[in-house]
């Protein structure tokens, strides 16, 4: 037993090193890999990566390793699965397929006594990760064509649901100069006027940027903004920005590529080499930020809600080559 358990720590280990050293590779060549290529000719909504089996989103950094994928990237197709879902159901996983690993979390209860002195038992939380296999739908034979579930949003409809997002917030926004920005102490939202940006969509995702930045107020979800420019605690709170700006925008079907100062990179570099957990940590307030700002979209708030966590169940371990049938 314990045996198995220093295996699984170790495979746990490796898991968070090997994510986090692919991505400081990838920002060490200027290339921030989340974010996807945008083509508004070719952008038909939201690319959030699901699974066609239980037609569930995946969440936090599974979103993130997910949306990295170049088969993603190649294809606009987001449908994920394992392969013993795909076999569930008369689908083949080609043989010689590598997978993709994603993550999942739980919380493990263990009761135990306060004190020698008899107190009644108390349950101590442990946050548990485990891994998993999944391969993309170009890898599967037999899977049906991917059609996105009703009529695709036009470029305005998802401009316009941003724009939602932004007026049910709440929080105040200003019209002027040339930087866009949060400010803490006054809590609003500084925007270039409109004919800054070069599109609608542009100003769209600057705007859910900066949103994203006021989710941390002290009376929405506490964050502490009190790091400044330059600072180990400011480069975070971007990071975490950056990440729900882009789970915000695969929701919704609109870009994300805001521009980001090249010290933000470098303290990015520094910050997941320090802590290969960092990465994991940023995904999950990212998350966080991404479902409070889209609560405040009638019908995105209602999808979000029938989006459970990945369970056990629904991400069977598999084999992380395929193999014949």
């Amino acid at each position: 037993m314990s045996r198995f358990k220093r295996n699984s720590n170790a495979a746990r280990n490796d898991s968070y090193q090997e994510l986090t050293d692919k991505i400081v590779a990838a920002l060490e060549t200027g290339v921030k890999p989340w974010r996807q290529p945008w083509d508004p000719e070719k952008a038909s909504g939201p690319s959030a990566p699901m699974n066609p089996t239980t037609g569930r989103r995946y969440r936090g950094i599974n979103t993130f390793v997910l949306g990295i994928s170049p088969l993603a990237f190649a294809t606009q197709d987001p449908r994920w699965c394992s392969y013993k879902q795909a076999a569930e159901r008369g689908w083949q996983v080609r043989r010689g397929e590598t997978s993709t690993k994603i993550f999942f979390y739980k919380q493990l209860e263990v009761k135990d006594d306060a004190s020698p002195g008899g107190d009644d038992p108390t349950v101590k939380r442990f946050p548990v990760m485990r891994t998993f296999s999944v391969f993309h739908a170009s890898q599967i034979d037999g899977i049906p064509e991917f059609t996105p579930a009703g009529a695709p949003k036009t470029l305005p409809q998802r401009v316009e649901d941003a724009e939602v997002i932004l007026r049910n917030s709440g929080v105040s926004i200003r019209i002027g100069g040339d930087v866009a920005f949060y400010s803490p102490s006054t809590d609003h939202v500084q925007l270039p006027p409109d004919a800054a940006f070069a599109s609608p969509e542009a100003r769209a995702a600057t705007a859910l940027h900066e949103l994203a930045h006021a989710s941390g107020a002290s009376h929405r979800l506490a964050r502490d903004l009190t790091g400044r420019f330059g600072s180990a605690l400011y480069s975070l709170e971007e990071l975490r920005a950056e990440l729900a700006s882009v789970f915000i925008g695969n929701e919704i079907g609109i870009p994300s590529d805001i521009p980001n100062h090249a010290s933000y990179i470098k303290s990015w570099i520094d910050a997941l080499k320090d802590d290969k957990r960092a990465i994991f940590r940023a995904a999950a307030d990212a998350q966080k930020i991404a479902d409070y700002l889209l609560a405040f979209h009638p019908t995105l708030a209602a999808a979000s809600d029938d989006i459970p966590e990945e369970d056990d169940e629904a991400n069977e371990t598999t084999s992380p080559i395929a193999k014949a049938a």
